[in-house]
């Protein structure tokens, strides 16, 4: 089998192909990727000379570059998209280019060539926020930020195409993910890089919110039985059953890294940050799959990635990521450090000497 993965470069996507070309030896797998700021070909660079893995750069949303790629390939998973709540806040054009327009393009080629299955893989904040309970794959969707909201979108016009045309479409919406490679602006890689060079750690609001975590290994291997067992035209939840504060996994990860509370610095929170999010997973269980990690040894090993990996996040932070860390935190970390009363802007950089994150 052939098998085309957009975004294969980033985070989620590269655990994906390094699981495929482990555990099933007849798959070809071609990584189809832009490289964007969270594409980092780095991620894959080991199977380089794999005879079984080629790299293909181009854009999601260019139809003659999916199209080329698309040739002699039987299925496709889709990674490929704008992931950061964050950064849709501050801009939510290039969230709607991908996320929706780059999907209606994937489609539009995969319908033409006749490609075998297509899984679309999403996230549980497409159902917003629950305050208790669990949201199933039958629940209604209330996305509340522009990255939620194209993710829905793209949801709903893949399962379009499946419905209405037949395209054998299945769409897995997996819970917040974490683990080796991962981009410093998430949660636990962002404190753990921070607290690494004892920076401040911007914890949102109050801390409380609550969010259901998973090891990215875990994922990939869920998305990989989805593509092999599911059923065209459902969707998979992928959840774990552990859901933890921010503030906990916060304490947690600086408990690891031998660090004190003290590098917590509570910040404004973000506008519309939803409180609580939680997933049922039956029916991706149904087909055999379970997480191997409990959030406990996972975040060891994060950890224990990060420490022993400088070099990966200590370029990143230097590049693209310092404008945005000092757009997103500049001044909540100092509008921090005045209410307690520390130092001002003009004594210091709550970033840093020079303003690195």
């Amino acid at each position: 089998m052939r098998l085309l993965v957009a975004g294969g470069a980033g985070f989620i996507g590269s655990h994906f192909i390094r699981h495929c070309l482990k555990n099933f030896p007849d798959w070809q797998v071609v990584n189809f990727d832009k490289l964007t700021y969270a594409g980092n070909l780095e991620n894959l660079s080991d199977l380089e000379s794999n005879p079984r893995y080629s790299f293909v750069r181009g854009d999601i949303c260019d139809a003659g570059q999916v199209t080329e790629a698309l040739e002699r390939c039987q299925v496709v998973v889709n990674f490929a998209a704008e992931t950061h709540v964050d950064r849709s806040i501050l801009g939510a054009d290039s969230f709607l280019r991908t996320d929706v327009f780059g999907v209606f393009v994937l489609l539009e080629a995969c319908a033409e060539l006749g490609v075998q299955r297509l899984v679309q893989v999403s996230t549980d904040e497409v159902y917003g926020p629950i305050e208790e309970g669990c949201f199933s794959e039958n629940s209604r969707l209330n996305p509340r930020n522009p990255y939620s909201a194209s993710k829905a979108a793209g949801d709903l016009l893949a399962l379009s195409y499946c419905h209405t045309g037949g395209l054998p479409v299945l769409v897995t919406r997996g819970c917040n993910t974490y683990g080796p490679n991962q981009y410093p602006e998430k949660l636990i890689p962002l404190f753990v890089t921070n607290a690494l060079e004892d920076k401040p750690l911007p914890l949102y609001g109050d801390g409380q919110q609550v969010r259901e975590w998973i090891y990215v290994t875990d994922h990939a291997e869920a998305v990989a039985l989805v593509l092999e067992k599911g059923q065209p035209g459902e969707i998979y939840n992928i959840g774990t059953d552990e859901r933890i504060t921010n503030l906990e996994v916060t304490r947690r990860l600086l408990k690891e890294l031998r660090k004190s509370e003290d590098l917590i610095t509570y910040v404004a929170d973000r506008p519309g940050h939803d409180r609580r999010y939680a997933m049922e997973s039956e029916k991706i269980r149904s087909l055999g799959w379970a997480p191997k990690h409990p959030f406990e040894q996972g975040l060891n090993l994060t950890v224990q990635w990060y420490e022993e990996h400088r070099q990966f996040w200590e370029k990143i932070k230097s590049g693209e990521f310092r404008a945005y860390y000092e757009r997103q935190y500049r001044g909540r970390l100092e509008a921090a450090e005045r209410k307690r009363g520390g130092p001002s802007a003009a004594s210091g950089s709550p970033c840093g000497a020079e303003g690195t994150p």
